[in-house]
């Protein structure tokens, strides 16, 4: 074994490796534990090769590919969508790495970035990038600037990722990627960590300290709340008449979700779920309000308007569930919130709980024995979840022709599905009537993409989901135009033998944006899939010919086209004994959609217009306006 004399004069063991071969090698040793439950943090990585990483990362798996994982895929951006797909499964405990090459291949990434970042996800990016030495620029897709030298279009990463270096030296990733884990193992910083590789520099060999490849734990600590804070919140809930609490993506990450229904049960405060916390409680449980927001449900609004105290816990407090911070009403409305995250939980001035949401739920419930809300109150709760359950058996079977609803196609969905399998949504119409409308049963069946709503995001987070429990089924719901964005990982599903029921509805068109181009006074323009006129030279004409239902034949999916109800509910059936990825092809009515309950959201309206109609929407809209609240 090679060795080099340290600062003191000690020796110490090293291993002579390239960059690449170090990086793969420090990887496969971290591991991460929470509640004394061990797993390693990476589950292999995700590439596709171009000059700027082949001959380093690329040879280092090769070298290691019995060792390490690799999973080749068709889309940079989508690599990164499965990798946020499997650690949102995974509770943020485990994820994937992901390389590229310099260039389109790198900048691809940024959309996933994006993702993960916003939506608190771990995820380890590692671009190639231009050479260290630069006697040869400008390399092939370098981007050139006469102020610097140092600038690349990985510097594109810096806005959207957590941690951010440019490893220039092969020594530097000494210390580079123990910062890279310590923030992606962070409950409180995570999200898209990138590592910037020279190309040249990857495949540079340095003698690299032993120490480096031992197993390493890195300890996800419950963090516990000030005592003096936490003897506040038990006093402001004993205080409260009309509390609620709103459950975010946090009780699901940190595991809380039979601490939270104990809480609720011992005290009947309500509970309404933002999009990431949706499962937090079954949806059918004492005091499961259901969705809260712009897409909530008329219980959990009302009851949030009228709250005299909002208890957050693990949520970000987006415009979606403050509905654009109108959401609540009362004159002396409080907050208590709960997060690992101090930013977070100082939204709307609140009393922070800068803790797990886990071991915090478990006090509260021991410091707030004896307490519990008025019966009349209690009686609201079951009143309003009564009316909804009638009201979601009432979208479900609306028996709409001649072709079917949307909301029908999510109750066919939800029936046929079992409680421990996930559905995996992202962006357009479905997610709000998906909030709404999904009976939520167990705390993963309900997985969004909602911090970003990013198109494209489905098939490919529906692959890393499968990835991380290939035991559930996953249950794909994708409108065409994300289908449209980015198909290909259906593909890689098939190469990998994980096998997705993608349901594919076909409205035409953004859907969702057509709906509120329509509320706003722009009369669903530029949002569905029609060809040109010739007579008018606009697009107007009839629809685009297409037929995605062969696309996703051609990429290697089995593909049903049902008929009516009864016919998907028979495709459903038909696709739980496929082997497969299968392709359900639902053709569906655009206009028909699920209303708003009891919420508002802003979306800024023309202020002045030739059209008499929308001058009247935007004198709605000012006096709309006048709700909002600064806390």
């Amino acid at each position: 074994m090679p060795w080099a004399r340290g600062i003191r004069g000690e020796t110490m063991n090293t291993r002579k490796l390239t960059m690449s071969q170090a990086i793969v090698q420090f990887l496969k040793a971290q591991h991460v534990s929470r509640d004394g439950n061990e797993q390693p943090f990476f589950a292999g990585m995700f590439g596709i090769f171009g000059h700027g990483n082949v001959a380093g990362l690329g040879q280092a798996l090769n070298q290691y590919r019995d060792e390490f994982m690799f999973y080749q895929t068709r889309n940079e951006q989508a690599m990164v969508h499965t990798a946020i797909a499997y650690a949102k499964m995974k509770n943020r405990l485990s994820t994937y790495a992901c390389t590229t090459s310099i260039g389109p291949g790198a900048t691809n990434m940024i959309t996933g970035a994006a993702t993960a970042t916003i939506n608190r996800i771990p995820v380890l990016l590692l671009p190639g990038d231009i050479f260290a030495r630069r006697n040869v620029a400008p390399v092939l897709q370098q981007l050139e600037n006469e102020g610097s030298q140092d600038i690349s279009v990985n510097d594109c990463f810096k806005p959207v990722s957590r941690y951010w270096d440019r490893i220039n030296r092969p020594d530097q990733a000494i210390t580079s990627l123990p910062e890279a884990m310590r923030v992606l193992t962070s409950p409180s910083e995570t999200g898209a960590v990138t590592l910037a590789l020279p190309q040249d520099t990857q495949a540079e060999a340095f003698d690299y300290p032993e120490s480096l490849f031992e197993k390493r734990v890195w300890t996800v600590a419950r963090q516990r709340a000030d005592r003096d804070q936490l003897a506040r919140a038990v006093e402001m809930i004993k205080a409260s008449k009309q509390p609620l609490i709103i459950a975010g993506g946090g009780v699901i990450y940190g595991e809380a979700t039979e601490a939270l229904q104990h809480l609720v049960d011992a005290t009947g405060i309500p509970v309404g779920e933002t999009m990431a916390g949706k499962g937090s409680v079954r949806y059918d449980a004492n005091g499961a309000l259901g969705a809260i927001g712009v897409t909530g449900t008329p219980g959990a609004n009302i009851l949030a308007r009228e709250a005299d105290l909002v208890i957050n816990i693990g949520t970000r407090l987006s415009d979606f569930t403050t509905a654009s911070k109108t959401a609540f009403q009362h004159p002396d409305v409080q907050f208590l919130s709960i997060n690992v995250s101090a930013f977070d939980a100082a939204k709307h001035g609140a009393l922070s709980l800068i803790a797990d949401a886990k071991v915090t739920i478990e006090e509260l419930i021991e410091g707030l024995a004896g307490y519990r809300v008025d019966d009349a109150y209690t009686l609201r709760v079951k009143q309003y979840q009564g009316a909804w359950d009638a009201e979601v058996e009432r979208i479900y079977t609306l028996n709409h022709r001649p072709i079917l609803s949307q909301g029908e196609v999510i109750g066919a969905v939800n029936a046929a599905s079992d409680d421990r399998d996930v559905m995996v949504c992202a962006a357009g119409s479905l997610p709000g009537d998906l909030h709404k409308l999904w009976r939520t049963r167990d705390p993963k069946q309900y997985h969004l993409e909602y911090g970003y709503s990013c198109m494209g995001y489905e098939i490919a987070g529906g692959l890393g989901i499968k990835m991380a429990d290939p035991s559930r089924e996953v249950y794909v719901m994708v409108g065409d135009g994300s289908y449209l964005m980015l198909a290909q990982e259906i593909m890689t599903s098939v190469q990998e033998d994980y096998k997705l029921t993608v349901v594919l509805l076909d409205n035409h068109g953004h859907a969702s944006i057509g709906g509120l181009s329509g509320a706003v006074g722009a009369e669903e323009f530029g949002t569905k899939f029609q060809m040109r006129s010739k007579d008018s030279g606009q697009l107007d004409g009839g629809y685009i010919p297409t037929d995605l239902a062969a696309n996703a034949e051609s990429l290697g999916a089995i593909v049903l086209k049902p008929e009516g109800k009864e016919g998907l509910a028979n495709a459903l059936e038909e696709a739980k004994c496929n082997e497969r990825t299968t392709v359900i092809f639902v053709e569906v009515d655009r206009e028909q959609r699920v209303s708003g309950y009891e919420s508002w959201w802003d979306v800024p309206i023309a202020e002045v217009s030739t059209d008499p109609e929308l001058r009247a929407i935007r004198e709605q809209y000012e006096e709309d306006m006048i709700r909002e609240r600064n806390f």
